[in-house]
């Protein structure tokens, strides 16, 4: 994708990311949590390196910074999907019904049409 290219309202409506159900492992809602902390403070330390902010003395170049921030940012949505897996398999949570509140929610609050 060319970042200078411009997207009109029609092009650009939403982003879908079809992540599996990890099978080799038993998480809970606590060690999921967890991970998700993990991954998040790696796409910060990800993003530090990008802007110079990580102590270190030598900045890495944009496009492998970005990579990195890529990388990390599906390892944080795969670590959110396997807590909805636990949502719904272990607490009966309903989430397409949470999704939906949620895309109202965001057009109440007038994010998007």
């Amino acid at each position: 994708m060319d970042p200078n290219h411009k997207f009109s309202k029609e092009q650009l409506v939403s982003k879908t990311v079809t992540l599996p159900r990890l099978n080799r492992l038993s998480p809970s809602l606590e060690s999921t949590a967890l991970k998700i902390m993990e991954e998040s403070g790696e796409l910060a330390q990800a993003i530090g390196k990008l802007r110079g902010l990580s102590g270190e003395r030598q900045r890495m170049e944009e496009a492998e910074a970005m990579q990195m921030v890529a990388r990390e940012l599906v390892d944080v949505a795969q670590t959110a999907v396997t807590m909805m897996f636990v949502l719904e398999e272990q607490y009966g949570i309903n989430l397409e019904d949470i999704l939906a509140e949620h895309l109202t929610k965001l057009r109440n609050k007038g994010y998007c049409d």
